[in-house]
């Protein structure tokens, strides 16, 4: 297969991982939304340089990371890097490290069982990220009361490493999205498009983006 044919067949996989992410979340919220952290020192000239996606020991045969580079590759295609196959030399080598840690939080909500659909509810906030749901006003003046949640931080982080350099990093990149579900799999899609969308991005940047969803 053709690097052409190649990039074609994971766009494709691309799409499916979308909507397939999309039916997971729809119905949960209408966007998405993530913080993109970025610091680079991208050297000049490297369209079609090779990569390979290099996994911790930890990571090496785990499906789930597996999966994640498979959407890696599909979300670095329009970069203009190819991935290196097979013993063939490759100039950048990529790691990825990805969670989604655990914690109570306090937030705010109106007391009433007709507003509050068991979700997420017209939170007022208490974290940063998550899903919008709310564009107009709400006319009526229930109570507030202050509730705790389990706050899930989905965390991605891609770092990039230039072999004619000694290995030296020069691109490290971190998107985050907060929610009330444990659903990595489901966002890890779109923190992976995150990052990638505005590659290489300025040094030091901080960035929120935020994606539709489908009502």
């Amino acid at each position: 297969m053709n690097s052409h044919a190649a990039f074609n067949s994971l766009r494709r996989i691309w799409g499916v991982w979308l909507a397939a992410a999309l039916i997971a979340l729809g119905g949960c919220a209408s966007t998405l939304s993530a913080r993109v952290t970025t610091y680079q020192q991208w050297p000049i000239g490297t369209q079609g340089e090779y990569y390979r996606i290099v996994p911790v020991a930890a990571q090496s045969g785990n499906l789930q990371f597996a999966a994640f580079s498979d959407m890696l590759r599909a979300a670095i295609g329009p970069v203009g890097l190819r991935e290196a196959t097979g013993e063939a030399k490759a100039r950048f080598e990529i790691s990825m490290e990805y969670g989604n840690p655990v914690k109570q939080v306090w937030v705010q909500r109106y007391n009433d069982a007709y507003l509050y659909d068991g979700w997420m509810g017209p939170a007022f906030g208490g974290y940063y990220g998550g899903w919008g749901r709310w564009g107009g006003g709400i006319f009526v003046t229930p109570s507030v009361v202050n509730v705790p949640v389990d706050l899930y931080r989905n965390t991605l982080t891609i770092t990039i490493r230039d072999q004619e350099s000694g290995g030296r990093e020069v691109y490290r990149a971190t998107a985050v999205h907060s929610s009330e579900a444990d659903n990595l799999d489901s966002v890890m899609p779109y923190l992976m498009q995150a990052i990638f969308d505005h590659f290489p991005d300025n040094n030091g940047q901080v960035r929120e983006v935020r994606y539709e969803l489908p009502r």
